[in-house]
């Protein structure tokens, strides 16, 4: 269940990254999660920066195992995100070590905040 389709930009340290998802209109979630007015769920917001924050994490730590989502707090949703919107994933690493990591994210579309939250992940 790939919530990043792509990597934009990461710092030369490794410590920043920006990410993208582009929201099709043929996605599993589109047609029950509000019929008629789909928009895509906070949980795969989530989900997204989630997986673009292990990405930043395995580019320093290469060569650890699976890597597992542990907790998120001080989640805050702002906006909608429909199809046809491109999710961009903003992460900043707080901390790390070769077990867990925490990131802040956020999540933007056409230039307007529409998620925050802090990810911690753990390698398994």
């Amino acid at each position: 269940m790939r919530q990043c389709d792509r990597i934009l930009w990461a710092s030369e340290d490794m410590r920043l990254c920006v990410g993208m998802k582009h929201v099709r209109p043929d996605e599993f979630w589109c047609e029950h999660h509000i019929k008629g007015r789909p928009l895509y769920p906070g949980v795969l917001m989530i989900e997204s920066a989630a997986q673009c924050a292990s990405w930043l994490f395995r580019a320093r730590f290469p060569a650890l195992g699976f890597l597992g989502f542990l907790r998120c707090d001080e989640a805050s949703f702002r906006g909608q995100v429909v199809p046809g919107d491109d999710f961009v994933i903003l992460v900043q690493e707080i901390e790390a070590n070769p077990r867990r990591f925490i990131s802040n994210t956020q999540g933007v579309v056409r230039g307007k905040l529409v998620f925050e939250a802090k990810i911690t992940g753990m390698a398994i």
